[in-house]
């Protein structure tokens, strides 16, 4: 009997399945900081890298899924940030695709560093053709 917990959708011959993962480290650095981001005046990971970092998870998780010409971008973030982490810590982000709509595609993302789980959400990115899209920038 197959296997219908696991859904796909296919655009431009590309076939893209939930449940695709992927994992980015970072090692903070002063550079990552809500300082260095204008984002608070602390010097911890900042909420827009957290954020940067979970996204770059989520690109990973599709990349070389997409077919000739293609790229995702970010249409939709929720995100959570629970806790901070100091400069030289590791930080971890993984993403999984919980579902494609389309060309919609959702994906839980989570970041953890030596403590435990530092911020999570939702992320939904949408498969475009590159030149297309670069074409209705402003």
């Amino acid at each position: 009997m197959p296997d219908n917990s696991v859904a796909a959708v296919s655009w431009s011959a590309v076939l893209v399945k939930t449940g695709v993962q992927a994992v980015v480290e970072l090692v903070v650095a002063d550079a990552d900081t809500a300082l260095a981001w204008g984002s608070g005046d602390v010097a911890v990971l900042a909420t827009p890298r957290l954020v940067a970092l979970c996204e770059e998870a989520t690109c990973r998780a599709v990349a070389d899924r997409l077919g000739p010409g293609e790229t995702t971008v970010g249409l939709h973030v929720e995100f959570t940030h629970l806790a901070p982490t100091r400069v030289g810590s590791l930080v971890r982000a993984e993403a999984t695709l919980d579902r494609a709509e389309g060309a919609r595609l959702v994906f839980t993302v989570s970041a953890t560093d030596a403590c435990g789980l530092v911020g999570a959400g939702k992320v939904t990115r949408v498969v475009v053709d590159r030149a297309k899209f670069l074409g209705k920038a402003r």
